[in-house]
């Protein structure tokens, strides 16, 4: 037996103990005198009372949410992923956030077409037939909008993990990989550069480098085992892993060789880093390593003081999440986070650790460090290197104040 084994037992033995014997709160002995819960007592719903499976009547409050006031328009607006209700590390895709620019089209696939021409050696016009003929991949991903925890660099603003974290999810994405289709048409030489078109109102587009292409860059048709929903890019979406989340453009329908980036305005009016001397960082497509514990954390304070086990997230455009680290006591002293498997690159990663609550007051925090040894700063640290205008590439460490209620608060340590 393993000393980590030992410890999950002594945890496990030692909760029971606190326990007592007694039920667990919320437990219901039911209504009958034998203490048989009335749902044993009657007929349960039928095989095709639900052609399409939905959560319990109970979970109705796990939701995407969003918060009205951040834009004029629910149509350029973003929904935010409920992670301190999700488990493991895959988002089911009634959950995943959705950003949108001008709202999602509602596309026919059987009319829907994705064109690749420019610098290449034959302009060829794909149906999605087409498409789902050529061998496929499933890779699990995370994808993150780029603002997420941008209404966060002046101060403590959202008091939810949803809403400072939630423009983030993970699935399990089956596609053709881009190679595949650029051997196709066939690259000419001095290419460098593609302009990525999505078919929805806004006609979203970004320019991507060709060495992503050709690296892991896939072209996907579902999400999770399904075909994508509307909202996530139905029927056929880009997919650039640990890039920006504007780059893994929705409703894909043009794809363009050149050999210089198109500059568009969503690579120079918008999605650019505004730095304290007042020049603009361009291009900034990474994600840099980012934690966040999802529980405790505002919606789900604390009960009662004793034994407990912190979780959270952490992941890296930069490949695999090497450790996490846990502080109590706002980052003077760390511990080591155990990594849940799988710990997959460019991934969400689910980290865990044991921790007893004395009823007083804590800090908690998180830092990441990923396998390149890149290691997550803190709000300062960041705001000393691309000041306090910026919006976007928000991976500061996340501090959760526990109050002696129980309670848990955002706040930043100055």
């Amino acid at each position: 037996m393993t000393g980590r084994d030992n410890d999950r037992r002594k945890f496990l033995k030692l909760g029971a103990a606190a326990a007592g014997g007694a039920m667990l709160p919320g437990a219901s002995r039911g209504t009958e005198a034998d203490g048989t819960p009335e749902w044993t007592r009657r007929m349960g719903k039928g095989v095709g009372s639900a052609p399409y499976g939905a959560p319990s009547k109970f979970e109705s409050d796990v939701v995407r949410r969003a918060v009205p006031w951040l834009t004029a328009s629910p149509e350029s607006s973003v929904s935010f992923t409920p992670l301190h209700a999700l488990h493991g590390i895959i988002t089911p895709n009634g959950l995943a956030f959705e950003r949108h620019h001008a709202g999602y089209p509602d596309i026919d696939p059987d009319r829907h077409r994705l064109m690749i021409h420019g610098m290449v050696d034959r302009n060829l016009v794909f149906t999605m037939d087409d498409i789902v003929r050529f061998p496929s991949e499933s890779r699990i991903y995370f994808v993150e909008c780029v603002a997420n925890g941008g209404m966060e660099w002046r101060g403590a603003q959202m008091n939810g993990v949803q809403f400072t974290h939630g423009m983030i999810m993970c699935a399990e994405w089956t596609g053709v990989r881009l190679s595949t289709l650029l051997s196709e048409v066939g690259v000419k030489p001095g290419a460098r550069w593609i302009l990525a078109e999505g078919a929805d109102n806004a006609i979203m587009n970004r320019s991507v480098p060709i060495e992503k292409a050709f690296d892991d860059a896939l072209v996907v048709y579902a999400q999770n085992g399904e075909m994508l929903r509307p909202e996530q890019g139905y029927p056929l979406r880009l997919l650039v892993p640990g890039y920006e989340g504007n780059m893994n453009i929705k409703w894909l329908r043009r794809l363009e060789l050149g050999d210089r980036p198109w500059f568009t305005r969503e690579e120079t009016a918008r999605y650019t880093d505004l730095l304290p001397d007042g020049k603009a960082r361009q291009f900034s497509w990474l994600h840099d390593a980012k934690s966040v514990i999802t529980f405790p954390c505002p919606e789900r304070g604390l009960k009662d003081k004793g034994r407990y086990e912190i979780s959270g997230l952490a992941w890296t455009g930069r490949g695999r999440i090497d450790r996490v680290d846990v502080s109590a006591d706002g980052g003077v002293n760390w511990r080591r986070a155990r990594l849940t498997p799988p710990v997959l690159s460019k991934c969400l990663t689910r980290f865990n650790i044991d921790w007893t609550w004395d009823g007083g007051p804590a800090l908690l925090q998180s830092r990441a460090v990923d396998e390149t040894g890149y290691v997550q700063p803190s709000m300062a640290q960041l705001r000393a290197a691309r000041g306090v205008n910026s919006v976007y590439h928000n991976n500061s460490i996340q501090t959760w104040r526990v109050a002696p209620s129980g309670k848990a608060f955002n706040v930043q340590l100055t």
